[in-house]
């Protein structure tokens, strides 16, 4: 029985899953660190995390996977990666970490990235980067260079997160089209490295990885990172992508229409497209997908609020310590849609792409102490996280996606009936609930790029366990909820 393995490199956890080539099941998975990994802000606005810190738990969830599997490890054949998009590995000639890794969700490097829309041309940049160049990596990066030159003269490599875990597997440093795109790097219209953020922004090219086709033996393991995991030396490192576009793929989402959601750390909607399209404003991404070619167009449209685990999490850290997830979605489910007049805004970590790279805070508008307990804060959170989902899906509705159905995995926020419930009556789109994660899709990307099966063959056992239709009754009242959480949007953009 061949095995494939699959790491999920987040900023909250690091997953892994053992999958069963041949039955296309998962055999077992595991998480680590039990608590959220911590993320440091020296400053307002940053977001750092020690990039040898995850290399530690993806050894110490590896050895959690092989002791709970009843199979021999000499079995895995294949190891797949999916890792937290965006962020920024800077290493030297040796391959030390250089700095902590600036990550998604830190905004120190919005106003350089608009200075380079601006500097490239607006016009420019979406026909060829099908974005602004925004707080990506390669913003992170020019920031670097402009703060911190010593550090920067001293860098050979520069990295996404999932391109270390695979130098530190595999001992050879390199990435993907789509993680090249997903950092701003490249030029969909040359399909080639951007000359034109590389000259704005003083690069140069050599620090950048060589890169790989996301599905293919990308490097293999080493002796000593063997030795370290408990593994054998020698299985293929065969599948890379960023924690979306492999969410899509976890969810069997490949081809143009179909649309996946996640709402953990962040909450995002992802669409397939076959055409080269983009939003004006740069308010949704577009990504090259996990199954992207130069002569096959498979791109992401990806909506993004960064504020959404942060959310969830922050009334149980602050206000109800001890209450578990569990019951304070059954709270939630006590009160009336709309919370009683209650709207939280959720744009408190950081600039929010769908706000146009504005960072206007989180906000809690209408709150009568008389009136509004615990219980009506959770609700109003939940219902605020699937309103600005709402508002990123309008954007793109426009662009032509025409949002019907969503699938998601049946975790994080999906496990909330009210978020759910909310999310699509007020969108109108029924969701298709999975048993699946990061880690699982992952493994199967793994076994694709092994050429050891098919996608058809990898998702042979992928049955939807639950769908939730829009409630037709419900609607005029959510939408009315929903139209003064976003009236209170549009006063807070206005100031």
């Amino acid at each position: 029985m061949p095995i494939a393995l699959g790491y999920d490199i987040g900023s909250s956890s690091i997953k892994c899953a053992l999958f069963d080539y041949e039955s296309g099941k998962l055999i077992t998975n595991a998480s680590y660190p039990p608590d959220e990994m911590e993320i440091r802000s020296p400053k307002p606005g940053w977001a750092e995390q020690d990039p040898e810190s995850w290399w530690e738990h993806v050894k110490t969830v590896t050895k959690m996977a092989l002791s709970r599997a009843s199979t021999d490890p000499q079995r895995i054949m294949s190891i797949g990666i999916s890792y937290q998009m965006h962020g920024l590995v800077l290493v030297d000639k040796e391959g030390k970490v250089l700095r902590p890794s600036i990550i998604w969700c830190d905004s120190r490097a919005v106003e350089i990235g608009n200075k380079a829309f601006e500097a490239i041309g607006p016009q420019r940049c979406l026909e060829h980067l099908l974005n602004s160049p925004g707080n990506f990596t390669a913003s992170k990066l020019r920031w670097v260079k402009e703060n911190e030159p010593k550090t920067y003269d001293k860098i050979f490599k520069a990295m996404l997160p999932g391109d270390y875990i695979a130098y530190r597997l595999t001992g050879e440093i390199s990435s993907t089209i789509s993680g090249m795109s997903e950092g701003m790097f490249w030029d969909f219209r040359k399909n080639e490295l951007s000359r034109d953020v590389l000259t704005t922004y003083e690069i140069d090219a050599a620090i950048l990885p060589t890169l790989h086709p996301t599905f293919s033996v990308q490097g293999t393991v080493t002796r000593s990172a063997a030795q370290e995991l408990g593994l054998k030396e020698g299985i293929a490192v065969s599948y890379r992508a960023g924690d979306q576009p492999n969410n899509a793929l976890s969810l069997h989402v490949l081809q143009p229409g179909e649309i996946a959601a996640t709402a953990g750390t962040s909450g995002v909607v992802y669409g397939v497209i076959d055409q080269v399209r983009y939003d004006r404003l740069s308010r949704v991404n577009q990504f090259a997908h996990v199954n992207h070619s130069n002569d096959h167009i498979r791109l992401g449209v990806l909506l993004c609020v960064n504020g959404t685990g942060i959310l969830n999490s922050w009334p149980r850290k602050n206000a109800a310590a001890g209450l578990s997830y569990d019951e304070m979605n059954r709270q939630a489910d006590r009160v009336p849609i709309g919370a009683d007049g209650l709207s939280i805004l959720p744009f408190g970590n950081g600039a929010e792409r769908v706000l146009e790279n504005r960072n206007i805070g989180s906000r809690v508008l209408g709150l009568d102490f008389n009136r509004h307990s615990l219980a009506h804060i959770v609700r109003a959170a939940q219902e605020g996280i699937a309103f600005s989902l709402k508002y990123g899906v309008d954007i793109m509705n426009e662009m032509g996606l025409n949002i019907r159905v969503i699938r998601a995995g049946r975790s994080n926020m999906f496990l909330s009936p009210v978020f759910r419930q909310t999310f699509s009556t007020v969108t109108g789109a029924a969701i298709e609930l999975y048993d699946t994660d990061g880690a699982q899709g992952a493994a199967r990307g793994a076994a694709v790029g092994s050429k050891a099966c098919t996608f058809e063959e990898a998702f042979r056992s992928f049955t939807s366990l639950d769908t939730i239709e829009p409630r037709e009754g419900n609607r005029g009242i959510t939408l009315n909820a929903y139209n003064r959480w976003v009236s209170h949007l549009n006063r807070a953009l206005a100031e």
